[in-house]
């Protein structure tokens, strides 16, 4: 059976990885994979996260399994995370949500969840998107299609053209929208823009799908879930992906959610036993010690204002970090606009270079990034800022 496969190709970003950790270059820079770092370049565990992993260590008397849902505790705190406390969506008792092996583990359970809802819904998902998107949701027998979005040359949203387009989409199909942090492009709606575009939403018709991969990591875990909560109050029915990978920097741990929103409680209801359904058949039981880590956060007051600040050092860097590249590139010499990557949001952006230059740039200066350009904003550090601007202005 096995002599009859034909090996995949490999993943790009994970291929890189591997180039840049073999490179012996001293000065050597890696702006490909998409990990929050620290100005000496690590990914350190939070000191909250440290804290509420010691409490569970204390505590925790069993490793039992808790339920295809995960913890009603975490999955309470994270609708509330997501949506706000007092949201309309939360009164009705129009959200059920369930646990998820990471925020890639919730697209799957969503997937799984829209064909049974659905079997010849088609997905529409921005143009580009994580690259991961079309794979995922393919694997779940779902068509995928693209909207515009991105203009590479005006470094700007194509707005007007999606909006069009998406005026085109069937009532029976899913939208996939970024709640913010747009990956790769960096490029988030305005609270305006969102406005228009859940107005079109209710509009058309069609069911929303927000993919929340970075909540916090823009503006702040409220002004980040605008969209959210905006399209929640808006619509029937929603699904809502999130993460605690890059916020929680629980990476290897494995924890997100995925929730669906219904016209009412009891659509809700029936949407749940789907959910678990479908929860049963992927991987029966999510892991239980991110959660853990998570729900005791949330639910601690001090703990929670601690991750908080914690978060807006992360956040603060690179935003830092954008405009400390846009600086630097101007002393050294370079003519072509850069302001875009410091209007934009979150760990990615688009260099705007060219594939060849791209090469060059890793050949010549091991400086590593994906063949579209696009760059890790989080692997930027004050060590390297200067040789990475340096090395762009000798390729344009």
């Amino acid at each position: 059976m096995f002599n009859k496969l034909t090996a995949m190709p490999a993943d790009p970003i994970l291929g890189l990885l591997t180039q840049y950790r073999e490179d012996t270059h001293p000065q050597k820079v890696d702006l490909g994979v998409g990990v929050y770092k620290d100005p000496a370049g690590h990914t350190p565990i939070l000191k909250c996260v440290k804290k509420a992993e010691q409490f569970r260590l204390d505590t925790e008397t069993t490793k039992v399994y808790i339920g295809p849902t995960g913890s009603p505790q975490f999955n309470t705190l994270m609708t509330e995370l997501a949506f706000g406390a007092g949201h309309s969506a939360i009164i009705a008792n129009r959200i059920r949500t369930v646990s998820t092996p990471g925020g890639t583990g919730a697209l799957r359970v969503a997937g799984d969840f829209i064909k049974r809802c659905n079997p010849n819904a088609v997905l529409w998902v921005s143009d580009p998107t994580w690259a991961n998107h079309t794979g995922l949701f393919e694997a779940a027998g779902i068509t995928v299609k693209t909207y515009p979005y991105y203009d590479y040359d005006s470094k700007s949203l194509k707005f007007d053209e999606m909006l069009a387009a998406l005026a085109q989409v069937s009532p029976d199909d899913v939208v996939l929208f970024h709640a913010c942090c747009h990956n790769p492009s960096g490029m988030d709606f305005t609270t305006e823009q969102w406005d228009k575009v859940v107005a079109l939403t209710k509009e058309q018709g069609f069911t929303p799908l927000i993919d929340m991969a970075y909540q916090g990591f823009g503006d702040g875990v409220d002004i980040d879930a605008y969209g959210v909560r905006q399209m929640a109050a808006a619509v029937d029915n929603m699904i809502l992906c999130s993460s605690c990978s890059k916020n929680f920097g629980l990476y290897r741990e494995r924890i997100g959610s995925c929730s669906v929103i219904a016209k009412d409680a009891n659509t809700a209801n029936i949407a749940q036993s789907v959910l678990l359904y479908v929860v049963r058949c992927l991987y029966s039981m999510p892991p239980a010690h991110g959660a853990a880590i998570v729900e005791t956060i949330l639910a601690s007051a001090e703990l929670k204002q601690e991750w908080l600040d914690e978060l807006k050092v992360m956040r603060d860097r690179i935003n830092g970090n954008r405009a400390i590249l846009v600086n630097k590139l101007k002393a050294n010499g370079v003519d072509r606009d850069f302001s875009f990557i410091a209007r934009q949001k979150g760990m990615f952006s688009f260099l705007g270079v060219n594939p060849e230059q791209v090469a060059r740039l890793q050949k010549e200066f091991s400086i590593y990034m994906v063949g579209s350009s696009r760059i890790s904003i989080a692997g930027i550090s004050e060590d390297n800022v200067d040789y990475l601007a340096q090395s762009i202005a000798k390729v344009l």
